[in-house]
């Protein structure tokens, strides 16, 4: 008598949907979402909607949102385990990519499963090779903190940041966010506002940082934006130019000369007692938060802290251009 055979193996299916455009969903795309036992999403509603479209009737659909994907993992591990085939969309664009995926990802991958993807529509990617800048290196950053020394910390990198990158923003937040990379990156700096990509409105509006920001108080984008921002000149590019760009968004948003200096030279790789120095040559004035007399965090005495290890666990973490993510 032959052995009971064993259970067929399961994958997990990441399947890229379309991001405007019903015409761009692969017919790969179909084939993994018609013959999935299980689709997790966003949103069942719409993908209801999606799989309606495209004729297909049977699978099991499951909302697995930011505020559920960690609870669905569990599951979604046993049925992989056990020979299913679980499919995972978003909205709109490739699961993972600031959006939903990445942990059911590692979840089925820790537990010995199967992963695939079927590669289609990603909106930053779309944006910048619209975009005329340069595409031979950049990332996507996602979607910026909205607010605090986290988003200080993240334009003061941008700012001095070689490759062109992509953001997402919600529109009511474009002209601000504009503003902000304006004052971080500089006013001239080339950028591409891309909205509504793949639909009938589809529109790239381009310029300097402050012409976008002034036209986007102006005229608010409608739907889904991409900004794609040129980056930064090679000649001194972390440089005490960049210092001082850096330094001065970090003021605009309130920070005394101390804690700007701990940040901006985090992000840029340099000596917090060189970067306090040029904020206080420039004009500020030393406040409370330089109790220590220079060093904002009282770590540094010498000011020689090594940006070494900052910068090489920086590497890792951008070394894949979707970290920090796209859709």
């Amino acid at each position: 008598m032959s052995p009971p055979a064993s259970p067929r193996p399961g994958r997990l299916v990441l399947v890229a949907t379309p991001i405007g455009n019903l015409g761009d969903l692969s017919p790969r795309a179909v084939e993994a979402l018609a013959t999935a036992e299980l689709i997790c999403c966003e949103d069942t509603r719409r993908t209801g909607r999606l799989l309606l479209a495209a004729g297909i009737d049977g699978p099991a659909l499951r909302r697995v949102d930011a505020h559920t994907e960690t609870e669905a993992a569990a599951d979604v591990v046993a049925r992989v385990l056990t020979g299913a085939t679980v499919a995972v969309v978003t909205d709109a664009g490739t699961p993972g990519v600031s959006d939903p995926g990445a942990r059911l990802v590692r979840a089925v991958l820790d537990a010995g499963g199967e992963v695939t993807t079927v590669p289609g529509p990603v909106a930053a990617v779309a944006a910048v090779v619209a975009s005329g800048l340069d595409t031979s290196r950049f990332t996507v950053d996602g979607f910026l903190p909205r607010k605090g020394p986290e988003r200080a910390a993240r334009l003061a990198e941008l700012a001095v940041e070689r490759r062109t990158v992509a953001l997402y923003e919600a529109p009511d937040r474009v002209a601000a966010t504009l503003a902000d990379l304006a004052a971080a990156c500089g006013d001239e700096r080339e950028a591409v506002v891309a909205r509504e990509l793949t639909k009938l409105h589809e529109e790239h509006r381009r310029g300097s940082l402050a012409a976008l920001a002034a036209g986007a108080a102006a005229d608010p984008p409608r739907g889904e934006v991409v900004i794609v921002v040129g980056g930064a000149p090679a000649a001194g590019a972390g440089g005490d130019d960049d210092v001082r760009i850096a330094l001065r968004a970090a003021r605009d948003r309130g920070l005394g000369p101390g804690r700007a200096a701990a940040e901006v030279a985090a992000a840029l790789g340099r000596s917090r007692r060189d970067v306090y120095a040029l904020a206080l040559a420039d004009g500020d004035e030393p406040g409370a938060d330089e109790a220590d007399g220079g060093d904002p965090d009282g770590d540094d005495p010498d000011g020689t802290a090594d940006a070494s290890e900052r910068t090489a666990t920086d590497a890792d973490a951008t070394s894949d251009p979707h970290a920090g993510g796209t859709r």
